[in-house]
């Protein structure tokens, strides 16, 4: 399913990618990308055996009304009579919320408690087109003229000596603008297309090395040294190679035919293999559910938890140092429209996965009555940045958030150990 997901936001795709190039040309520090459909994943390198973010991106605005669903609000059944979820199909439903009924797969993590839902979290102030909204999130430091995104930031406080092989992309010329940075980047099909000239054949493949080795160092300037950098990478992109193709572990099935499956099957062996990835953005596309929200919230909601549960098994031992967070730039209208679906709102709901999650409803719940509405959309109370803060400060706890996030006001809602 593209990201236009067929709703009437065509210039949503044309706009995405436009940007992402853009960026794409000032990379962040230890970044590579890889594109799966309308999947894309970018991977910071840092130290081995750390603690590992995963940015999953709920691309096109997902409805968080619709997947942490607040069954206690007259509201919202008043205002969804044909799309509404009866309180008696969701999982795991307390006095206030329940999940999606799709949300099965992740049923063992829910009781094990590695799942907290977090509802009205969103952006400061109400923006609801695709492009700006997206900008927004990413960028997370208002009124900066830098174009640097958090993870970039982040990253910047937990790597120091980048090289080539840091800022890379891997599938397509797309990088996030929350990776956006000022360290230069690689673009490239796949790793296999990095191999040097007759890099099958050990003899041609030293000669020609050579031979390259020394023209690029005689030319000098940018040319001489993007030369350099070439072969440097090509020496050492076999063994990152090998981490993505490895599969999953023994008894691990990703859903067929899911671009996000293979995204996060490809994450996994990264992860695995032990080859130093910090933090890795994972762009899923689908969720701009204009009409006939019922059954394509339903098919969205269950890939996404089948390949987070079978992610979360693939990675066996790591899976203690690995936490998932999602993201969507906005979220949907409380009120359906005439075509069944809903259209672009405020706040919305975000989930937190794995290691140091305390599982659970959280939110400070602004009702969902007229009063307390804002332009017919769920209020914001919680910044996401606050919620992105919580998860660093206890994943990363050497990470100076401040330099992350610059202004915002932390206010912890506990769902982290």
């Amino acid at each position: 399913m593209s990201p236009i997901d067929e709703c009437s936001c065509g210039g949503y795709e044309v706009s995405r990618r436009s940007l992402l190039k853009a960026a794409g040309l000032a990379s962040m520090a230890g970044v590579a990308t890889s594109m799966f459909g309308d999947v894309l994943t970018s991977t910071v390198y840092g130290s081995s055996n750390a603690n590992v973010l995963v940015v999953l991106s709920l691309r096109g605005g997902a409805d968080g009304l619709s997947m942490m669903v607040p069954h206690a609000e007259d509201a919202y059944y008043a205002s969804r009579p044909t799309t509404a979820i009866a309180k008696n199909k969701l999982l795991y439903a307390d006095s206030t919320f329940g999940l999606h009924p799709s949300f099965t797969a992740l049923g063992p993590m829910w009781l094990l408690g590695q799942v907290a839902g977090i509802h009205a979290v969103g952006l400061p102030a109400p923006n609801r087109s695709h492009f700006e909204a997206m900008e927004t999130l990413e960028d997370a430091d208002p009124g900066s003229s830098a174009r640097v995104g958090w993870i970039n930031r982040m990253v910047s406080g937990l790597a120091e000596s980048p090289d080539v092989f840091d800022a890379m992309q891997i599938g397509d010329t797309i990088t996030p603008t929350s990776l956006a940075g000022p360290a230069p980047t690689i673009a490239t099909l796949a790793f296999s297309d990095l191999a040097m000239p007759f890099s099958k054949d050990p003899v041609l493949a030293k000669r020609v090395g050579d031979s390259l080795h020394a023209q690029y160092a005689a030319a000098g300037g940018l040319i001489g040294a993007a030369g350099l950098n070439a072969i440097a990478l090509a020496g050492r992109a076999a063994a990152i190679s090998g981490s993505i193709n490895d599969g999953p572990l023994a008894g691990v099935v990703y859903p067929r035919h899911s671009e996000l499956g293979a995204a996060l099957k490809s994450t996994a062996g990264l992860i695995r293999a032990n080859v130093g990835v910090k933090a890795v953005a994972v762009d899923a596309g689908g969720w701009d559910h204009h009409v006939d929200l019922g059954y394509r919230v339903n098919d969205t909601v269950k890939d996404l938890a089948r390949c987070l549960a079978a992610f979360f098994l693939d990675l066996g031992l790591d899976a203690g140092r690995v936490t998932v967070v999602t993201l969507s730039e906005f979220g949907r209208r409380l009120k359906e429209n005439g075509s069944q679906g809903v259209d672009h709102g405020y706040g919305n709901a975000v989930f937190a996965l794995g290691a140091g999650v305390k599982g659970g409803f959280y939110s400070r719940w602004p009702g969902l009555s007229s009063g307390r509405q804002v332009d017919g959309d769920l209020a914001v109370t919680t910044d996401y940045r606050s919620v992105l803060t919580e998860i660093l400060r206890a994943r990363f706890p050497a990470l100076d958030t401040s330099k992350v996030f610059p202004g915002i006001s932390y206010a912890p809602l506990g769902f982290m150990r």
